[in-house]
């Protein structure tokens, strides 16, 4: 199965890819989104990078996301599987693009594009979700446009120091056998 469109490409985290990861997952702007509270050292990346691959031993899944570009390829985000449960053949997605001023430019929707059809076809997954603060209108208007739907909505489910949000819960379920 190929994992790629005409502008991207998916691939496994690569050694090269622990200086990037760090920066991304030190940025506390981004916590909020995730479940993460405190910062990673970089030889937690690295030992992530480095035992990452197998997704029913690791209970996830986490692919770069490669702009494609004239003299080769750019690194732009991450397309994650997280909390995947085989025994429920569940799943949830989440997708990063970072930096910022590549953003609503379509690549999160065709990564999530490639990374339903990999967890549908690929590893069998029956229902996938994911979760988008009921801030996030362009996020909601993504995973929509991909197929998911709302199924519920967790109040106060996320602290910001503005003050708590609530969160959209999406899924989609793969209709083949």
């Amino acid at each position: 199965m190929k994992l790629e469109t005409e502008r991207i490409k998916l691939r496994s985290p690569e050694i090269s890819d622990v200086d990037l990861l760090y920066k991304w997952e030190n940025d506390c702007e981004l916590w909020p989104a995730g479940e993460s509270f405190e910062p990673y050292s970089r030889f937690d990346i690295e030992r992530y990078v480095m035992s990452e691959g197998d997704v029913y031993a690791n209970k996830q899944l986490r692919l770069m996301i490669d702009l494609k570009i004239a003299d080769g390829q750019k690194t732009i985000g991450t397309a994650d599987l997280f909390d995947f449960n085989p025994l429920h053949s569940r799943a949830g997605l989440g997708i990063l693009i970072y930096p910022p001023d590549e953003r609503r430019k379509g690549y999160a929707h065709e990564a999530m594009q490639l990374l339903i059809r990999y967890a549908f076809e690929g590893l069998l997954i029956k229902v996938l979700y994911c979760n988008v603060s009921a801030n996030n209108e362009a996020g909601l208007r993504c995973v929509q446009k991909a197929g998911f739907e709302i199924c519920g909505l967790k109040k106060q489910w996320t602290a910001r120091i503005s003050g708590r949000e609530d969160e959209y819960l999406l899924q989609i379920l793969n209709e083949n056998p």
